[in-house]
């Protein structure tokens, strides 16, 4: 009988970036994602700015209202809005896509 080693774990899907890496991968400055989160259209883990981490949907959503506020001179209000928008559409593809 072969012993083999069973090795579990957890399957990690979410990314953990600092601010200083999320402003570097999304080209925006500390000050404007530290308003973002102030206006709660990003979230952030708890604690001092240098504490912050911030996974794969704020990714997604710092490029999403990014895009909106230069594309559009759109207000930061309305940038998120429509962010949410894309997030719910995507949400409702996978569903859609999952029933088919």
């Amino acid at each position: 009988m072969d012993e083999r080693e069973v090795l579990t774990g957890e399957l990690l899907d979410e990314v953990c970036l600092t601010l200083e890496q999320l402003c570097s991968l999304c080209a925006v400055d500390p000050e404007w994602v530290a308003v973002h989160v102030q206006l709660g259209h990003l979230q952030a883990s708890d604690g001092d700015p240098v504490q912050w981490r911030f996974g794969l949907r704020e990714i997604r959503r710092t490029r999403h209202i990014r895009q909106m506020e230069v594309a559009f001179d759109a207000a930061p209000e309305l940038a998120a809005l429509v962010a949410d928008l894309i997030e719910e559409l995507d949400a409702l593809r996978a569903r859609l896509q999952q029933s088919n």
